[in-house]
């Protein structure tokens, strides 16, 4: 099995992982969806395993770029 397959093997394990956490954690039940809350969702699942370590990554506020003119 080549590296580049266990890499991408690894990856995958890991960011499943990372989606269990976010599962559990209720972050894909109905409620609002702004900005703030789905980078807490993203930084939950890639952050991994890590969730399970104690690691729990929020984003508390951001802001999205507003188009020009």
């Amino acid at each position: 099995m080549p590296i580049t397959r266990i890499l991408s093997l690894i990856v995958l394990v890991w960011l499943l992982i990372g989606v269990v956490a976010a599962a559990q954690r209720g972050y894909f039940t109905d409620r609002d969806q702004t900005c703030a809350t789905l980078g807490t969702l993203a930084v939950t699942t890639v952050a991994g395993p890590l969730n399970y370590l104690g690691v729990n990554p929020k984003v508390d506020n951001c802001e999205l770029p507003t188009p020009s003119e």
